[in-house]
This record gives structure tokens, sequence and C-alpha cells, in this order.
């Protein structure tokens, strides 16, 4: 009835709804879930000129105008726009802990200062929530997590996963951002009976934690964008290999003078 009302053939109209998907639809879908990550990932802070900028220097080729056209579709705004809408809450925030690194991302010794966060990663029509803690000493990821939901259980996991796998001593430094999943008392109060002392990022100020950024943006451009997920279970074991067997033991890492965190942490315990 809707082919004859609209007079079109119905081999076309099914030959049409069955073709697919052009070249330029399915980029265009890649460049969405790129889009939204990248805006998730910097906590709604960057607007279309700054994502466009992140793309690029991933060398994900792109516009402003593009990436704006994008933001608008699925409805994003940057904090720093004019239409953000500030919740009630925004401006309050309880259990904030110190900056006790201040930017100083190099240790003397394992398990003498961690950083943590969480990064989104969008899969089969969903986000799936990553969690990781990383050793600064060795760039090592020690524990990590993944979940479908972002809750203070995700941060607890990661954590419990390094607290199993070190050794670790009273003062340890573990560095988050100011999250309400690493403000809650009961992650708070899991921290300190280990005996590990909280620090926090400034307010807004998404570098305090660099080396987490930057070991989630290569995640990304090395794997999550380059392999297209397409169900959780593919997520969760490319995560694994990824985590596990690459990252920690054969990628080289530029901070630790071009070895993998396993061969650094190899070499410096034959030293001493």
């Amino acid at each position: 009835m809707m082919c004859r009302a609209l007079k079109v053939s119905r081999s076309g109209y099914y030959r049409w709804i069955n073709r697919p998907k052009s070249a330029r639809a399915v980029r265009r879908e890649q460049m969405e879930r790129q889009v939204a990550e990248t805006y998730v990932t910097f906590k709604a802070r960057y607007g279309a000129p700054r994502i466009a900028e992140e793309l690029n220097a991933l060398n994900i080729p792109c516009s402003t105008n593009y990436i704006a056209d994008l933001l608008k579709k699925q409805g994003l705004k940057a904090r720093n726009g004019k239409a953000f809408n500030y919740g009630s809450h925004a401006l309050t925030q309880h259990n904030v802990s110190d900056n006790l690194l201040w930017r100083e991302f190099g240790a003397n010794r394992p398990n003498e200062k961690w950083a943590t966060d969480i990064t989104y990663i969008w899969v089969e029509e969903q986000w799936l929530y990553l969690a990781t803690v990383m050793d600064l000493y060795s760039r090592s990821i020690v524990g990590w997590a993944l979940d479908t939901s972002m809750t203070e259980q995700l941060v607890m996991d990661a954590l419990s996963m390094a607290f199993e796998r070190r050794e670790i001593a009273p003062g340890l430094i573990i560095h988050s951002d100011r999250g309400v999943q690493y403000r809650s008392q009961k992650y708070i109060d899991y921290m300190k009976r280990k005996g590990c002392k909280p620090s926090m990022s400034r307010k807004g100020n998404c570098w305090d934690n660099a080396p987490m950024e930057s070991f989630f943006s290569r995640l990304k451009v090395e794997l999550i964008y380059a392999e297209q997920f397409e169900s959780i279970s593919e997520a969760k074991s490319g995560i694994f290999e990824y985590i596990e067997v690459f990252y920690n033991r054969l990628r080289r890492h530029s901070a630790i003078g071009y070895v993998s965190p396993a061969e650094f942490e190899r070499m410096a315990a034959v030293a001493a």
C-alpha cells in the first residue's frame, strides 16, 4: 500500500532498505561514537573546537564545524557553553582530598604513588565503564574493572585487584579526580583501612591526572577506535588483551625509557 501510494516498485523499495550502508554513513557513525566518547572523557568540558583538536591530535581528521554538527545532533553541550545546565548539586562536593601529587608523576619505588580514573566506551548501543589503577613508578596498570554501570563498586573492584597484586606499605598515595565515586565514604574508608592517602585533582583540571588521561587516549586510539567492537564480550576480551598482554608486558613507554612497564620493573629489581 505504501509503495502504491508513493508510486515506487516493491522490488526497488526492498533493495533500498536492504542495501549496505555507504562508506560515508559508516564513517559518520564512527565519528559520532568518537565525539561522544571524547566529550564524556573530558567530562563535558570540551566543546567542538577542543574536541576537534583532540581528535586531530589522535590522527582522526575532522573540522570544528563537522564536530559541532555531530554534537548538536546528539544534544551535547560543553560546560562553558551558555546553554549548559548546571544541576543544583554542581557546586557542592563532599570528601574532597588535597592534591598531594601536584603533577609530580615520578616515583622512586613501586607502590609509592598510584593514579586512578574512569573512562567511557560505547559498545552495542550502550556505555561501558572502565576503571583503572596505574603505578606511576613503572606506568603499569595494576588494577582494572569493567562494567555497564559507573558506581563506587566499579572503582573499588579496580582498587581491590591492585591490592591483591601488589604488596603495599602505609603511606601509598592514590590520586584521582573529584568524581562522585572517588568521594564516596565507602571507597575512602576502604583505601584508608589499607593505610593509603587519598589525593585529588583540582576542580576542572584534568591534567592533574595526566598519566591516566594519556593511557585512556592511547587505549582508544590503539584499541577501541581501531576495533569497533560489536558486543560487550568482544570489548571485554579486547581490553583484557590490551592491558594484560600488550600494554603491561610489551608496549614501550616513553616516560620510562621506551621499555614496557614489566621490563622496567624487572630491570629495576635486578639493579637493586
